[in-house]
């Protein structure tokens, strides 16, 4: 639960510009990888699930910053 406050955290601190990048990073690692997957199986499938619920947090802070929450 540790990693996941710290990661809360390390999404705050970032400005706008940067969380957008971010975020279209993120989307484009995890098609990439899914893509991989398709392609090859992956060691860790699970992976995916990880990266997935990365982008949700990414875009989660970025929705409460167009609400102004």
């Amino acid at each position: 639960m540790a990693k996941a406050t710290q990661a809360k955290d390390d999404y705050r601190s970032l400005d706008n510009e940067a969380l957008n990048e971010k975020i279209s990073d993120e989307e484009m690692r995890l098609k990439k990888t899914k893509f991989s997957h398709a392609v090859n199986p992956i060691e860790n499938p699970l992976s995916i699930k990880t990266q997935r619920r990365a982008l949700a947090r990414l875009k989660t802070e970025q929705r409460k910053r167009t609400l102004g929450l």
